[in-house]
């Protein structure tokens, strides 16, 4: 946990006091649960073409909810206006909320139960951000940008930087007091090379991950500078690459690839309120269902994955979740098999569980809490196996460096990745650049086809600021580790072929 404190103008805003106020009514309204939400969410994004600064857009966002539990039917409402009788006007509402779905109601609400805690959670980070001025934020960024905008092969670069610092205070009718603080971060340039001659153009960019860090993240913690440096002759080598040939590969997955990969057909298939069919709408549901708990072979016995709310630095790392859950770490598949899901209070129960797992996350106090993703994570080898050695073990092969497009069907199943960068791997060595890879698969082939995984040395905390859910839409923080990964005979398209046979 972070050494630092609240920040100040959080602890200026009356959270407690409205707190103690809106569940007084809703007790008062005879609610058998309650709980209230206080947030301020700060963000900033900086965007620099071709390394000069372009987009400044700062924004600040202070409200709360309530959520109540009337004759087993939720009811919910926010409001931005912090005046006392504006909370009594949004209790109100809720009530009314949860009047009104009472009769449309299949089954009562129930919530597994939780300990009361009082406590304090500061995410951790060295530099706040929102401490450091525009101008040298920009300063520092154009620097590193320039790296790339000097190269001769270098027409155009983009960096895009996001900083987000999240406040929470979550009270509930149990006893619970629970107030958060949690900095994230996101930034990436991305440079273009045009080839005069034949006007093609090539595009690369650096894969550094987002992550629960502050401003350290681009001046110390990463190492964007080196990173930056290496994008021209990259660049160089990708407008001489050989487009692949379709066919069967074993393939070489970086971590900074094979996060995107876990996050589709693992972290979003694993949910349970898809694998029960509650979400639907927003990307589907999931072939997981519960009749396959503790039966499906997932993947191969080289497959552990691990739901973590207590991952250091990750962006779904959190004391506690929005329901007051404290945060915890579990098995979802051990040694291939499916032994577990995400949940949230109401769902536990349908499992038989008497516990969450602390999956409830809603990104703004207009929305009622979703159960989200915590960090979903491939567990790295025992043994020290580096990328190289995985290289080694192929005789055909592809390695796929950093993401880029993706999609997958409506079940989580069915799917298409491409990346960054792609090495023909001849005889367990790497053997120049290729060009137009994606690889396809289900997702039990694929995850079967999983031969070894590489060791710590290899594992990389990658993750996305923006996983979308719901009707209405919401967006989530979240990261997968994994370590490099070696899949045998996996089929792989050649994109440019494919777009032209379309």
């Amino acid at each position: 946990m972070s050494n630092h404190h609240l920040t100040d103008d959080f602890l200026r805003l009356p959270y407690e006091k409205l707190a103690e106020l809106a569940l007084t009514e809703a007790r008062r309204l005879g609610a058998s649960y309650a709980d209230f939400r206080f947030e301020r969410l700060r963000r900033q994004s900086i965007r620099l073409r071709d390394a000069h600064a372009e987009t400044n857009i700062e924004d600040v966002e202070i409200g709360y909810c309530v959520r109540l539990l009337i004759d087993g039917a939720w009811g919910f409402a926010g409001s931005s206006d912090l005046d006392p009788a504006a909370v009594k006007a949004t209790i109100k509402r809720a009530e009314r909320v949860a009047n009104a779905s009472r009769p449309l109601l299949k089954e009562r609400v129930e919530l597994a139960p939780e300990p009361t805690y009082v406590d304090t959670f500061i995410s951790d980070y060295d530099i706040n951000p929102f401490s450091i001025s525009l101008k040298d934020k920009i300063e520092h960024l154009s620097t590193l940008a320039d790296i790339a905008q000097q190269a001769d092969n270098i027409d155009h670069t983009s960096f895009d930087v996001d900083q987000v610092l999240e406040n929470k205070f979550y009270a509930n009718l149990e006893g619970s007091a629970i107030t958060q603080q949690r900095i994230r971060v996101q930034g990436n340039l991305q440079a273009t090379s045009i080839d005069r001659q034949t006007g093609r153009f090539e595009s690369i960019r650096t894969n550094a991950a987002p992550a629960g860090r502050g401003w350290e993240r681009f001046v110390s913690q990463y190492d964007y500078a080196g990173e930056i440096s290496q994008l021209p002759s990259l660049l160089a080598a990708k407008h001489k690459a050989q487009s692949i040939t379709p066919g069967r590969y074993d393939l070489v997955i970086d971590p900074t690839n094979l996060f995107l990969t876990i996050h589709e057909s693992v972290g979003h298939a694993t949910e349970l309120d898809r694998a029960l069919g509650y979400e639907a709408n927003y990307a589907g549901t999931s072939f997981a269902t519960i009749d396959n708990l503790d039966k499906l072979q997932y993947g191969s016995a080289a497959m552990t994955v691990t739901g973590d709310r207590t991952t250091p630095n990750g962006l779904a790392t959190i004391g506690y979740d929005d329901e007051g859950v404290k945060a915890q770490k579990w098995d979802i598949i051990k040694i291939g098999r499916l032994v577990g899901y995400q949940l949230n209070r109401q769902m536990a129960p349908k499992l038989g569980l008497k516990q969450s797992n602390g999956c409830a996350f809603s990104d703004s106090f207009v929305h009622a809490p979703l159960q989200r993703m915590p960090n979903v994570s491939l567990a790295a080898n025992t043994k020290d196996v580096t990328t190289d050695d995985l290289i080694a073990g192929v005789d055909n092969g592809i390695y796929i460096i950093g993401d880029n497009s993706w999609s997958i069907d409506m079940q989580r199943y069915n799917f298409q990745f491409t990346g960054q960068q792609f090495y023909r791997i001849k005889n367990g060595r790497l053997d120049g650049q290729l060009k137009d890879v994606a690889y396809q698969a289900n997702t039990l082939e694929f995850w079967n086809s999983l031969v070894e995984v590489g060791g710590m040395s290899t594992y990389v905390l990658g993750g996305a600021f923006n996983c979308g859910k719901g009707q209405p839409g919401q967006v989530a923080p979240v990261s997968h580790g994994s370590p490099a990964a070696l899949f045998k005979q996996i089929n792989v398209l050649n994109t440019v072929a494919e777009a032209n046979a379309a």
